[in-house]
């Protein structure tokens, strides 16, 4: 991997991993339509991926999809391989934008919980991000910004959400010990927590459940789920210049559940 120049020949570029479908996938058609690059990552669904690159190349903007299973950290120093290679392929040797969006859901309580599902999450939900943002530093440009995505979960308990909720916990503890680390790299690091959103995550049962549905609607003060629409723009939003001095901070993106 060659270090020369760090001088911007193009656009912004933005890495955002499980942008293939959900609050990835929005994040990324609006950097698009903002001009931004993307290298998104997907997990084993490339049909759906190649459909958000092609939505990307129709806004005018350039994406590259990489496949990368967040559980397997022996997989990183790889694809900080291909991260390069496909930044070199767009005469740039940094990236700007960093977005820990890939994740897997946990429906276990604390009693039936067991260690395998315990190792899976952590692997997902904080190794994956810790390792997989440590590898990634020496690419992310001075002045980057980063965004990790956390939970509403993380705030309130909820049945079946005794291994899910805490490792969000734990995104949120990381991303003010990354901050204030990044600090002198001017590097801003915020976190994203999504309420219940209507996607295929946990099989879809927000989105495809009428009773779930309505249950979380109920006790959200605006009176119903959210959507990945309702959640990338902020993401984006983070990400911009205009948002510079907002650093080590918890933006929940609910419409105020369980206030």
């Amino acid at each position: 991997m060659t270090t020369t120049s760090t001088e911007r020949t193009g656009p912004k570029i933005a890495i955002i991993t499980g942008g293939s479908r959900g609050i990835g996938r929005d994040t990324v058609l609006r950097l698009a339509a903002c001009g931004v690059n993307s290298i998104f990552t997907y997990n084993a669904n490339q049909v759906e991926a190649d459909k958000v690159r092609a939505l990307v190349v129709e806004a005018g903007a350039k994406a590259i999809a990489l496949q990368l299973s967040v559980e397997n950290a022996a997989t990183f120093d790889a694809f900080v391989m291909r991260v390069s290679e496909a930044l070199d392929s767009w005469g740039e040797k940094r990236f700007d934008y960093l977005v820990n969006n890939a994740g897997t859901s946990s429906g276990s309580s604390f009693e039936a919980g067991t260690e395998a599902e315990l190792d899976a999450q952590f692997a997902v939900h904080f190794k994956a991000p810790f390792l997989l943002t440590q590898k990634l530093l020496p690419l992310i440009r001075d002045g980057g910004r980063i965004v990790n995505i956390s939970s509403g979960l993380a705030r309130f308990a909820f049945p079946g959400r005794a291994i899910y909720g805490p490792m969000k916990a734990a995104v949120e503890a990381l991303t003010r010990y990354m901050a204030l680390e990044l600090g002198p790299r001017r590097i801003t690091v915020n976190v994203v927590a999504p309420g219940a959103v209507a996607t295929d995550f946990s099989g879809g049962i927000v989105r495809d459940n009428p009773q779930v549905n309505k249950a979380v609607a109920d006790h959200t003060a605006l009176g119903r789920v959210g959507l990945p629409t309702d959640v990338g723009p902020v993401i984006v939003a983070l990400l911009s210049d205009e948002f510079g001095w907002v650093n080590a901070q918890r933006i929940e993106v609910a419409g105020g559940i369980q206030i």
